[in-house]
C-alpha cells in the first residue's frame, strides 16, 4: 500500500481501538505501530482507552503471571475444540 494513500495513513478511532491489543502485545509491524502511536498522540479519547487496556494487561499479568494450568488441560481443550469443529462441520454438511 502506498504511504500517501489517506486510507492507509489515517486511522479512525474504531480501527485504533480494535488494534490496541496488537500494539500492547508488540504484534504489529513497525509501520502500523507508528500509525497507531501517531493517532494515540493526537486523540485523547483513544489514548485513555489505550491506558485502560494497558493497565488491564498489567493487572492480568501481575495476578496471573506464572500460574500454570493443571496437567492435561491443554490436551482436554484440544479434544473439545476438535469435537466442536467436527460437530459444527457435520451439521453444516448435513444441513441440520
Amino acid at each position: 500500500m502506498p504511504d500517501d494513500d489517506p486510507e492507509f495513513t489515517s486511522l479512525d478511532c474504531s480501527a485504533v481501538i480494535a488494534d490496541v491489543w496488537l500494539l500492547l502485545d508488540n504484534e504489529c509491524d513497525p509501520d502500523a505501530r507508528e500509525r497507531l502511536k501517531s493517532h494515540l498522540d493526537n486523540c485523547p479519547s483513544c489514548l485513555a482507552h489505550y491506558g485502560i487496556e494497558s493497565d488491564l494487561k498489567a493487572l492480568i499479568n501481575r495476578k496471573c503471571g506464572g500460574d500454570q494450568a493443571p496437567k492435561g488441560l491443554r490436551d482436554r481443550l484440544r479434544v473439545e475444540i476438535r469435537r466442536t469443529v467436527v460437530v459444527t462441520e457435520t451439521r453444516y454438511s448435513t444441513g441440520e
